[in-house]
């Protein structure tokens, strides 16, 4: 009969994930070697955080839980800002903590934290496995981690059930279900369609539910349908192709948007998430309608009508039922997109990091993957950097984590292994989880990792200015990029010009087993006309 950590491993197997990743503990040594009978493939992180970033973003991208473990006490605390990656950014994720079998848990004090009441805030169920329930309790994770909004659980694995026989049902479910959704009929939509029917000017906002569904090109389809022009979150770059001539930009929340949004007569909002938005009051009073797979329960966006149900069919419902709309969104994307461009195209001394992205899209493949981290630069990233697909473009969105775009790039590697990577970070950011360009070398997941340095943690640095503080505790500098590259295995390299970050780009994209960083020196003192001009802060 197979043991606990037998069944799990299987489990995760056949939900078609085929690593775990992490830091172990005494307690996981069984679940390894269980891993390794059964050609799974076990990742060695540096810091329980970064792992559960990684196995996040495999879960993002193909939809499999990704499954990541970590030691009791520090190693369960560590690992908690990746799992609240998973909770707010919305990926199928289950955190694995080892744990004292129960007689040493309520005796012993040494590593003795309550580690479910403090996942319980950041994740969608906690459990302790137990052998005799281990069959049950892994469906129930497989299905509660994929249910929308997708997210994480976590598991307890005490140390006295890792190895016991694992308990039997008379009849087990499926590992996941096997739902059947159905089409809406017609006379169902009726309202939402005469709201359709009555809108001039309809404009798109576009959130994660379309990916859960795996929606965009019905989410395309209605958009030429309506002519509407489409603003996304930044998690759904790509959802319509960026060069497509209705795609207008991506959602901040700032007021640059608001100019086309209010020239709107109806706002239709698809999958979108209010965990997406910014934390403020909805600013607009034109009628939305909002067709989603799940009901709002937050109530931040006031929806006149909401249509609830499969997201798929029904935006290829309202695609075929909804009359030909007008020819607005063409024209109004374009003057958006335009808008944005000029905004950004602030004046710098060399190279500015405006140009470098700008640069970078034009030498990296349309296929490339692209991880983004948190802070100043991601802003000009997003506006930027151009994605042609769903999950193409890969950020903290929800937590707005800084370290998330190496341990991201590595999740996007292990799910596409034959298309260019690139890491997007600040100096700040990369710092935080720079041990990973060692698990990038040794564990064979070559990637690109492009930091926009300008020595300095730049968004705090955006926020002292605006407000008339002096620079203060923000500065980084003084790195040797190239040695610190070279100390971990990598290529390394120093830019401080648009040709020098083309040539060295393009050198990368040539050894593509190869892991390689390049530092852009970059001058930052557009950063708050930028912000001023893009965001509300």
């Amino acid at each position: 009969m197979a043991t606990t950590v037998e069944v799990l491993v299987e489990a995760f197997r056949d939900a078609g994930t085929p690593f775990i990743v992490g830091h172990p503990g005494g307690e996981s040594v069984e679940m390894m070697q269980a891993a390794r009978e059964r050609d799974m493939r076990f990742i060695l992180m540096k810091q329980e955080v970064a792992g559960a970033m990684l196995a996040s973003t495999w879960g993002e991208i193909t939809g499999s839980p990704g499954v990541c473990l970590s030691t009791r006490g520090p190693g369960a605390t560590n690992m908690v800002n990746g799992v609240a990656y998973a909770y707010l950014d919305r990926a199928p994720l289950i955190a694995i903590t080892d744990q004292y079998s129960s007689p040493t848990y309520e005796t012993g004090l040494r590593q003795r934290i309550n580690h479910q009441a403090i996942y319980a805030p950041i994740t969608k169920w906690q459990t302790s496995i137990q052998a005799k329930t281990v069959r049950h309790q892994v469906r129930r994770a497989m299905r509660t981690v994929s249910g929308p909004p997708p997210g994480p659980v976590q598991f307890d694995m005490p140390q006295s059930e890792t190895t016991r026989e694992a308990g039997t049902y008379v009849a087990e479910a499926a590992l996941q279900p096997n739902v059947s959704h159905f089409r809406p009929e017609k006379a169902d939509l009726k309202d939402a369609l005469s709201m359709l029917r009555g809108a001039r000017k309809p404009i798109l906002l576009v959130g994660m539910g379309v990916l859960w569904s795996r929606a965009s090109s019905q989410l395309v389809s209605l958009a030429e349908r309506l002519g509407a022009p489409v603003l996304t979150t930044g998690k759904c770059k790509g959802v319509i192709p960026e060069d497509h001539a209705l795609r207008a930009g991506c959602i901040i929340g700032g007021l640059i948007e608001r100019k086309l949004i209010q020239q709107s007569d109806l706002i239709i909002t698809v999958g979108l998430d209010a965990v997406e938005l910014q934390p403020k009051a909805w600013p607009y009073t034109i009628p939305i309608l909002s067709i989603a797979g799940t009901p709002d329960f937050d109530a931040l966006v006031p929806s006149t009508l909401e249509v609830i149900g499969d997201l798929k069919l029904l935006l290829q419902s309202f695609a075929e039922w909804v009359e030909g709309g007008s020819d607005w969104g063409v024209s109004a994307a374009r003057i958006f997109r335009d808008d944005v461009v000029n905004a950004l195209n602030t004046p710098a001394k060399g190279l500015s990091p405006q140009r470098a992205m700008e640069v970078a899209r034009a030498v990296l493949p349309r296929d490339t993957i692209a991880t983004c981290d948190a802070g100043a630069s991601r802003l000009l990233v997003v506006q930027k950097w151009e994605s042609y697909g769903p999950r193409e473009f890969l950020t903290s969105n929800g937590l707005g984590s800084m370290g998330y775009a190496v341990p991201g790039a590595l999740g996007a590697r292990l799910a596409h292994p034959y298309r260019p990577i690139v890491a997007f970070s600040g100096d700040g950011g990369f710092l935080m989880a720079v041990a990973e360009l060692q698990t990038s070398v040794r564990e064979k997941l070559p990637i690109i990792v492009i930091v926009l340095d300008d020595e300095q943690i730049g968004l705090i640095r955006v926020k002292q200015e605006i407000k008339g503080l002096p620079a203060y505790g923000v500065h980084t500098g003084g790195m040797n990029w190239e040695k610190l590259a070279q100390g971990f295995g990598a290529d390394g390299v120093v830019v401080d010009n648009e040709r020098a970050l083309a040539d060295a780009i393009s050198f990368a994209l040539k050894q593509p087993d190869k892991t390689t960083l390049i530092a852009a020196r970059i001058d930052p003192s557009g950063y708050v006309a930028q912000f001023n001009a893009l965001r509300e802060l």
